[in-house]
């Protein structure tokens, strides 16, 4: 119990809740004083000692039936209270059941809890080494119970009551062992349900131990991202997007003024004989007006992914930004972004736009794009394209791409694949390079952020 209590505790601050070493000291004392027999109690204590913040409440509640499981029911020696006769009754029905049933119903009946060399052999046979979310106890509860032939169990005793009633049990009699035999059996699942849930909990502080720093999740390719480095990765954009924030409007700040207009200057002073008296300034376009075309195929979509999270986290620093994403043809998602937060848009643009099998198609997307969407692009817009530019041997349109390029302010492109990998297989990035302005190599987080902010302070 003392380790369950300290894994608890350290999978409570991998969560985010913070817990100094005197609270968790106050914790101890508590639990000294007070014990752990009533649970109710136990999780009270637990929640007064260590949690400060109302915000927090839930992290623990989710956490603490994982480590402390739900208040198991007692299991019942079923036949320590029959009279002889009806314990000489069971014992006949056992005996010509003998071929039907299996030993676990003997165990039932006398009351035995599961033995743990059970739950861990069942458990590798479930695969509960998978197991490392909250919402997948309920399913591999169920794989153990039909490791361990409980879901069979069920027909057994339906077959050992109907042999007593064959050998005369009273009714009554055999209603009160009927009901003591259930009990024991839902005793079991719950001990298997809180063992399911000890091993979740158990994973999640492992993987919240071993969990890389910020800063190097930041440096870890897309690609090698496991989901959880993933969400944890989700959660800082809006840190990062807060601190581009700032840089832009320190940038916007400074230039307020703008810079001088030479030729505007000695227009306006050739009437003192071009002496400047009158100074003339242009003012800068501080906020620039974005079109993002993105590759949504699946080796895009976690460049894609946070790259829509950061430009829409900042859409307050950017004068206008539309949203299209590709994969056999173009699709404008900006209305995703108007309606719902960055997170949700990004969700549902995923999942309605589903990848094939080699379908990839940007020369057709890119003509589906000047013929219904050209109006995005105009001399002030910056237009970024996110893709690894392969094109499944499809037309390029490389007509196309330079026809944007005369029609843009500039165009970026940015891409997971670093430059020896250009123009190999079916890439088709050599053949769009005359038409950029810059490429931007962006395998990670970092990398993206750094885009971007290159992108904010050349609007």
């Amino acid at each position: 119990m003392e380790q369950r209590i300290i894994e608890f505790i350290t999978a409570l601050r991998a969560g985010g809740v913070r817990i100094s070493l005197a609270e968790s000291a106050d914790a101890w004392r508590a639990i000294e004083l007070l014990g752990v027999q009533d649970r109710e109690r136990f999780r009270q204590l637990l929640s007064a000692t260590l949690v400060k913040d109302p915000a927090d409440i839930p992290i623990f509640e989710r956490l603490f039936p994982l480590y402390f499981g739900g208040a198991e029911p007692p299991t019942l020696d079923l036949t320590q209270d029959m009279a002889p006769s009806e314990q000489e009754m069971l014992r006949r029905a056992l005996e010509n059941l003998r071929d039907r049933l299996s030993d676990l119903l003997e165990r039932l009946l006398r009351g035995e809890r599961l033995r743990p060399e059970e739950l861990r052999e069942a458990g590798e046979r479930a695969g509960l080494e998978h197991a490392s979310h909250p919402y997948q106890q309920r399913w591999f509860t169920r794989r153990m119970l039909q490791e361990l032939g409980l879901e069979q169990l069920v027909e057994e005793i339906e077959a050992l009551l109907a042999e007593l009633a064959r050998q005369g049990m009273d009714p009554i009699e055999a209603q009160l062992l009927a009901q003591g035999i259930y009990e024991n059996l839902e005793a079991w699942r719950e001990q298997i349900a809180n063992y399911v849930g000890a091993h979740i909990a158990r994973q999640q502080a492992e993987e919240q131990r071993i969990r890389p720093s910020m800063d190097d999740l930041m440096e870890r390719p897309f690609r090698s991202l496991s989901e959880a480095e993933a969400e944890a990765l989700r959660e800082q954009v809006r840190r990062l997007a807060a601190h581009l924030r700032s840089r832009a409007a320190l940038r916007r700040k400074r230039g307020k003024k703008g810079y001088l207009d030479a030729k505007g200057t000695l227009r306006t002073n050739l009437r003192y004989g071009a002496v400047p008296i009158e100074m003339r300034w242009k003012k800068r376009h501080l906020k620039p007006r974005l079109c993002l075309i993105c590759d949504v195929s699946t080796s895009m979509r976690p460049v894609v992914e946070f790259m829509l999270r950061l430009i829409y986290e900042l859409q307050d620093q950017v004068a206008q930004a539309r949203s299209f994403a590709f994969i056999a043809d173009m699709h404008d998602i900006s209305a995703d972004f108007a309606e719902h937060r960055p997170d949700v848009a990004v969700r549902r643009v995923l999942e309605r736009l589903q990848p094939g099998y080699y379908n990839t198609n940007l020369g057709r997307s890119l003509e589906t794009f000047t013929r219904e969407h050209l109006s995005a692009v105009d001399s002030r817009t910056t237009l970024i394209f996110v893709g690894d530019a392969r094109n499944n041997y499809n037309n390029p349109r490389i007509d196309l791409m330079q026809m944007l390029q005369r029609r843009a302010r500039r165009v970026l492109w940015l891409t997971p694949e670093p430059e020896p990998m250009w123009g190999t297989g079916d890439s088709d990035m050599l053949q769009y390079l005359p038409y950029l302005d810059q490429v931007e190599y962006v395998q990670n987080l970092a990398d993206l952020v750094r885009a971007v902010d290159h992108i904010l302070a050349r609007p």
